[in-house]
């Protein structure tokens, strides 16, 4: 007679993992928030891709059907909507996002107990200029990283240090201060920044500082070939610079509701 050992039942495991995602706020009127979101992404094509997206509808406050028309119209511009904020609602129809309750906003000086009032990409004047929002975890941003990212290392400030040059498709993320490199920053590569960046070779990706809300964070580079440059999430676009500030050293910085991008000497 023989006898089969029994089976020992493997356990799953499940862990918890917290990252950045971008918020969009839409505003009435609806279709000029829709067109100031199309100037956005006209702007910067594919910026979207890849990222999550939180839509928070606490200051629209739609419907269910409304709601189902706005995330279908996001998501022929490219938008994928990961989650939902809707204060009083903790679930909406089975073919809609989940919605995200207890969600915390990302500062520079940590999680927020609760959510406050944002702005976020709008149909009014300003926020033509406004990029979107980083939303609430640890890991901004939330574009995929290409596998061999360029040599870092972090200092006890909060600084990172990037000592090669980044490559494009890269993205460095770093919610906790300034980011430094050391090289040049390539085409279609893109850092974002709770603090300051500092280039020290030349700057073609996009580069984004202030990145959870610090209006003081500004952007250096020795050379400036940029896509974007946004502080604060108040942005200007190659288009702009072109034949101002393209190809010179130059800082970018915030000057009241605007952003100031000045040559060095």
């Amino acid at each position: 007679m023989t006898f089969a050992a029994p089976l020992e039942a493997k356990s799953i495991r499940f862990r918890a993992r917290s990252f950045v995602a971008f918020t969009l706020t839409p505003e009435d009127p609806l279709a000029a928030w829709l067109e100031g979101l199309d100037h956005w992404i006209g702007n910067s094509p594919g910026y979207f891709s890849g990222r999550p997206v939180v839509l928070d509808l606490n200051t629209l406050k739609p419907d269910v059907a409304a709601i189902e028309s706005l995330v279908d119209v996001l998501g022929h511009r490219g938008i994928r909507i990961y989650a939902i904020e809707l204060d009083g609602h903790t679930a909406l129809e089975p073919n809609l996002p989940p919605v995200l309750v207890g969600a915390k906003e990302a500062t520079t000086d940590g999680l927020l107990p609760g959510r406050k009032a944002r702005e976020d990409v709008s149909g009014e004047g300003k926020a033509e200029g406004r990029a979107p929002e980083a939303g609430p975890g640890g890991k901004a941003g939330a574009s995929k990283v290409d596998e061999s990212e360029p040599q870092v290392a972090p200092e006890a400030s909060g600084t990172l240090m990037i000592k090669a040059p980044i490559r494009s498709g890269q993205a460095i993320v770093h919610p906790h201060g300034d980011v430094i490199v050391l090289g040049s920053v390539a085409s279609g590569s893109e850092i974002i920044a709770a603090g300051s960046i500092h280039v020290y070779g030349t700057l073609r990706g996009r580069a984004s500082a202030g990145a959870l809300g610090n209006k003081g964070a500004r952007i250096f580079c020795r050379k400036n070939e940029a896509e974007l440059l946004a502080v604060d999430g108040w942005y200007v676009t190659a288009e702009e610079m072109e034949g101002v500030s393209r190809g010179k050293p130059v800082q970018a910085f915030l000057d009241g509701e605007s952003l100031r991008v000045a040559t060095l000497s």
